[in-house]
């Protein structure tokens, strides 16, 4: 199992003999018990799957490691089992209860939270966030005074044949009756029979939803290119459930109906202004994640430049407009999951995946994360940056069975025309150079993007001459695909004619879609090799040839 929100694997000797490290572990216990809860496997090295062949768990460990726990943690249930895995081999799994009453802290007053496959710290200012986050009673969960016998007949058999049609609920899921698989789904209580708030939000009649505190309200809102309003829909008299709300916005607006004619030889080809997938997601993110204890509505504001959503209520603690991509965190769990199951979005930490693919396709700039006091804006642009950029990916679909992470850097570096390995970092904010390999190397092994072969951050990714040649490239010729002998006989070339000169102005002359950082490596790289010589320091340097 991969390490994630809810998983970890740690080395035997992490709780054990001179290794041991029980302060790291009560931080993690921490962040586990302040998030949705989890598990550690002690005794399963990192980059396996399974214990060493042989390998006994201690009988005195499962109560020590309890024992070390709660002495150095505050508000955090544990508790140990021992297990054997197929190979024989031995284990200890932790488990950790979230606590729904509390917030948690090592004996020290550190708090923590789990995000993604990390324990990150809490600040002070956060500590009352996550209070509110947390809560005795999820929202979604909190029952109603009305039965479900009593909802929206109509709406409860369009739901259960949609659940039942779904490629995405199990068959055992499928068997179960009406009432057990709302049961399931959270939409009832399964001992009172009473509609949730979920369930009221879903199958509720017009009148029990209006009745529902804080129900979703929609906002559209079109304007023009002086930012003056110039049509509305609203989706505010509670007759729809969040389901017919996206269909209806999808259906209603007419803007998502343009699109943008390109060639591709003798063909034509349109690109949507908006691909439906893409606001598909941006509806269902708006309305599964934002926070229903608090008042607003949701608004899709659309310019004629980008589409805006925004939806009240911060970002889940941990996450940030800069991680969204990869870390992953439910506000509302059980809306989530069933918004997955009927094909509303995607699953949890792959929705941003599966735009940033889409739009990549497309030729389109990344969608665009605001988080403000109060709220969360996502941005989608109209315009195609680069439509050569459309006929590449479109060659290598072609011809190239290519993985979603393994798309969406080709993308990258097709609309960059190059990128470095720390661009490359930056742009999918991956922490090193470890976790880019599934996402890069892949496209080298199959001959789709060719490299420099430098060993550092600084090492330049390129799509591979002949894809470009095959898919009908008619972009402009740029210097940025330039190899790095060429840039160096470009700077001897213009210091014969003028040196001493600084790099700025040799940079002007030589071309200055060279990025400038590639152009001072090469400058270090010809000193080095003893054929330019620095004189001066800082802003007053300057270079000329050695004679």
């Amino acid at each position: 199992m991969k390490e994630n929100s809810i998983y970890d694997r740690k080395s035997i000797q992490s709780i054990q003999g001179k290794k041991a490290d029980f302060d790291e572990l009560a931080k993690d216990c921490v962040a586990f018990s302040n998030a949705e809860g989890g598990v550690i496997d002690f005794g399963i090295e990192d980059n396996e799957q399974l214990p060493p062949e042989g390998q006994k768990v201690d009988e005195a460990l499962p109560v020590t490691v309890v024992n070390r726990i709660s002495g150095l943690t505050q508000g955090v249930m544990v508790n140990t089992e021992v297990l054997t895995a197929k190979n024989g081999g031995e284990f200890l799994r932790l488990h950790i209860l979230r606590n729904p009453n509390a917030i948690a802290a090592t004996s020290s007053g550190k708090i923590y939270l789990r995000v993604g496959d990390n324990s990150m710290p809490v600040g002070p200012e956060d500590i009352a966030r996550l209070a509110e986050e947390k809560g005795t009673v999820r929202w979604e969960d909190m029952l109603t005074s009305y039965m479900w016998t009593d909802c929206d007949k109509k709406k409860l058999k369009g739901l259960l044949e949609e659940l039942r049609g779904s490629d995405r609920v199990s068959d055992f899921v499928k068997q179960k009756d009406d009432k057990e698989l709302l049961d399931y789904f959270s939409l009832t209580d399964e001992e009172t029979g009473k509609l949730t708030n979920l369930g009221v939000l879903f199958i509720g009649k017009q009148t029990q939803r209006g009745k529902l505190l804080n129900s979703p309200v929609v906002q559209c809102i079109k304007y023009d290119e002086l930012g003056e309003k110039v049509n509305k829909w609203l989706w505010d008299d509670y007759s729809k459930n969040p389901q017919e709300i996206i269909d209806g916005i999808w259906a209603d607006i007419p803007e998502w109906k343009e699109s943008t004619e390109i060639s591709e030889g003798m063909y034509r080809r349109n690109i949507p202004a908006y691909s439906e997938k893409v606001v598909r997601e941006l509806l269902g993110n708006a309305l599964a994640h934002r926070q229903y204890t608090m008042r607003g509505d949701v608004f899709v504001n659309i310019y004629p430049d980008r589409i805006e959503v925004t939806n009240p209520g911060r970002l889940p603690l941990g996450v940030t407009p800069q991680n969204i991509l990869h870390t992953t965190k439910k506000r509302n769990e059980h809306l989530a999951n069933l918004f997955y199951a009927l094909h509303l979005m995607e699953r949890e930490g792959s929705g941003y995946d599966m735009m940033y693919e889409e739009l990549l396709s497309q030729g389109k700039p990344l969608p665009r994360v605001k988080e403000g006091e109060d709220s969360v804006t996502a941005i989608v642009e109209r315009r195609i940056l680069n439509r050569e950029t459309i006929k590449i990916m479109q060659t290598a679909f072609q011809n190239f069975e290519l993985k979603q992470k393994q798309i969406i850097c080709l993308g990258l570096i097709a609309q960059n025309e190059s990128m470095t390995a720390s661009q490359l970092l930056t742009a999918l904010n991956i922490k090193d150079g470890d976790a880019l390999r599934p996402w890069l190397k892949p496209l080298i092994d199959k001959g789709i993007v060719v490299t420099d072969n430098s060993h550092s951050k600084a090492q330049e990714y390129r799509v591979e001459p002949r894809l470009l040649k095959d898919s009908g490239y008619r972009g402009r010729t740029s210097l940025k695909r330039i190899e790095n002998y060429r840039i160096k006989e470009l700077i001897i070339e213009d210091l014969k004619i003028y040196q001493p000169c600084g790099l700025h102005d040799i940079h002007v002359r030589i071309g200055e879609e060279i990025p400038y950082r590639k152009l001072q490596r090469q400058m270090q790289e010809l000193i080095k090799e003893g054929r330019i010589e620095q004189l001066g320091q800082k802003r007053w340097t300057q270079y000329r040839l050695v004679l």
